[in-house]
């Protein structure tokens, strides 16, 4: 294989976020897009990865390849990445090398790894309440709970979504109602569940890959977070809920 992107940041950002919830990954490459399915030591969550062919400006993949490859190594080499360079990914003698390249050229070489951990498939879920919004709304709120507490509870009714925290002696509170920018729908009068803020902050880091966020989720049920940008990449994120009476 042999894949070279102009636009570094939505493969260094993308990894960046990956690797605050998974040290190493499978990657997958394929005819059509660099794929990523993990979920974390914990098994709390999951993040699925997609950098479509169509983010590279040479996108050269004979046949289907898997990668297993430790992500702080990867970040740490993707940080030398600036905006204005075009990076270069090739495989050869069980290492990836990572080429950048501007006015000078800069050579990395990184070992693949194998993972002895097996596939992970995405759960088929079916969701009660979906928003769609602005996703430094959801980042805003997620701030704003953080305050508070260390789980945030998600309400929709009908066409309002409201965020909600609660500590030993704050609260807070964040209305999020049907506008121009957010778009709610629910099945039924209610849905409510709880997450953990810790792990929503690092999935809200995904704000930097698109401007906005599908949220889905129903009564004490994992929760579905969606970032993506048209013909470049989607990232989603899968969170078990914190059950009431823990």
């Amino acid at each position: 294989m042999k894949l070279t992107i102009a636009e570094p940041k939505y493969l260094k950002e993308s990894i960046s976020i990956i690797s605050e919830l998974v040290n190493e990954a499978r990657i997958n490459v394929t005819p059509d897009a660099i794929e990523i399915i993990a979920m974390d030591p914990a098994n709390v969550a999951m993040v699925i990865f997609k950098l479509l062919s169509s983010a590279f400006v040479d996108y050269d993949v004979k046949k289907a390849e898997e990668i297993g490859i430790n992500l702080s190594n990867l970040k740490q080499v993707l940080k030398r990445v600036t905006p204005n360079e075009t990076m270069t990914l090739e495989t050869a003698e069980n290492r990836l090398k990572v080429t950048i390249d501007n006015n000078t050229r800069r050579i990395f070489s990184i070992p693949l790894i194998d993972l002895e951990e097996k596939v992970q498939k995405i759960p088929e879920l079916s969701f009660a309440a979906h928003i769609k919004t602005n996703s430094i709304i959801l980042s805003n709120a997620i701030d704003d709970a953080d305050i508070v507490a260390e789980s945030v509870s998600f309400i929709v009714e009908p066409k309002k979504f409201t965020i909600s925290a609660e500590g030993d002696l704050s609260k807070a509170q964040i209305e999020i109602k049907q506008s121009e920018n957010t778009k709610v729908e629910l099945k039924g009068d209610k849905a409510k569940a709880r997450y953990s803020i810790e792990y929503l902050k690092k999935m809200i880091m995904a704000s930097k890959l698109s401007d906005n966020v599908a949220i889905s989720f129903s009564n004490d049920y994992p929760l579905r977070l969606e970032y993506a940008e048209v013909d470049k990449l989607m990232m989603a994120f899968i969170l078990a809920p914190r059950i009431e009476n823990e």
